[in-house]
């Protein structure tokens, strides 16, 4: 089903492209605001490891929850009040996390935290596949740049502040002021509507969104491995100081904003097919080159190169979802979401026990292999 465009509505133009970018900032920017804030709320609870950990999980479960039904929302409400009423409740549950002040309130406030953060990040992708069409271009990857922009802003910004004594409600609140700012100006130009308003609740996916699903899977199942594992190989496995482990992730988390920012001409040059299979080999070369080669260096290298390569695979995948005809399109994101975040969720609990099983190095080994499968995909998604 293509993604149609009311004839009550212009065509999507530049400020809906801008729009679409503020929207990707602003999901980035929630966030990534939050982790900063995971020590605190760990000592304001008193908790346990074990007790975070769950707690946690919380944060995946609504999003989980959320992300499968938004594809129906956006088509009934239109992607614009989906967008700002879950951006609006990503703020203020956002600031609640800063005060929740029991474990019972903690874990309903990031079931609401994560279900808003969840249902903006389908609702900007729909936006987004219907922008890009318009557009006659490939843009993915520069609105998934943003969000990554977003997401080493928001992280930044509020450990900045921290940093400077701020208390973390102030923080947030600060935080949750820039959003909101973002959110005012691109509101006029947020879409007043979905892909269609036919769809039906729920879709079981099948046929290529399947396969678009489960490869996303793979590629977050990455970008989750090395979020989670990166500084304990470091430490662990190649010696390096603790002060020094998030380097890893760093080089990474910019590697992959720079190539997303800079990856719509790189899509618009060597097509979609080529995008994920030398992707999915950089990606895997990364792995590999940190777990067989026996040198820091030769780990920090392979973690950006892991950046890299799965910077524009996941926007292209998002395309494919978009251009596909075996579901309504609104549908196809969401269950594409899902099965992605279902990656970042799963993966750090895979690798742990793989590696409580061998290694940490066989685990990231079988990542590798994963990204090598998906490279062998790249013409069955895109044709």
């Amino acid at each position: 089903m293509s993604v149609v465009v009311p004839a009550s509505h212009p065509v999507p133009g530049f400020a809906e492209q801008m729009s679409t970018r503020a929207a990707f900032l602003i999901a980035g920017l929630g966030m990534s605001s939050w982790a900063p804030l995971v020590p605190f709320a760990k000592e304001r609870l008193a908790v346990n490891e074990a007790t975070l950990g769950l707690l946690l999980l919380c944060l995946g479960a609504g999003s989980l929850a959320s992300m499968p039904i938004t594809g129906m929302l956006t088509g009934r409400l239109g992607c614009r009040r989906v967008i700002v009423v879950a951006a609006l409740l990503m703020c203020v549950s956002l600031v609640c996390l800063t005060s929740a002040p029991s474990v019972l309130t903690m874990a309903m406030t990031l079931l609401v935290f994560g279900a808003s953060v969840g249902t903006v990040d389908v609702a900007m992708n729909i936006q987004a596949v219907m922008v890009e069409k318009a557009s006659g271009r490939s843009m993915m990857s520069g609105f998934h740049g943003f969000y990554s922009l977003g997401g080493i802003l928001g992280a930044a910004g509020v450990s900045g502040l921290l940093w400077l004594a701020f208390s973390p409600f102030v923080a947030v609140a600060v935080m949750a002021v820039v959003i909101l700012i973002l959110l005012t100006v691109c509101f006029a130009h947020l879409l007043p509507y979905g892909s269609t308003s036919r769809d039906p609740l729920f879709v079981m996916p099948h046929g290529k969104v399947l396969l678009i699903g489960c490869l996303c899977f793979v590629v977050f199942l990455a970008e989750g491995s090395v979020l989670d594992w990166s500084a304990v190989f470091l430490t662990s496995m190649r010696n390096v100081d603790a002060a020094q482990a998030g380097l890893g992730f760093a080089g990474f988390s910019v590697a992959m904003t720079v190539a997303r920012l800079t990856g719509d001409r790189i899509v618009q040059a060597l097509g979609g097919t080529k995008v994920i299979l030398l992707g999915g080999i950089c990606a895997a070369a990364g792995f590999l080159l940190t777990v067989l080669v026996p040198a820091r260096e030769a780990a920090f290298l392979g973690f950006v190169l892991i950046g890299l390569g799965a910077s524009n695979i996941v926007p292209v995948l998002f395309t494919a979802a978009g251009n596909q005809k075996t579901m309504p399109v609104s549908l196809a994101i969401s269950a594409v979401a899902t099965l992605g975040y279902a990656g970042i969720l799963a993966g750090p609990a895979m690798i742990g026990f793989v590696a409580q099983l061998s290694s940490l190095s066989v685990s990231f080994a079988l990542v590798a292999l994963g990204l090598l499968a998906l490279a062998s995909c790249a013409r069955l998604v895109t044709r």
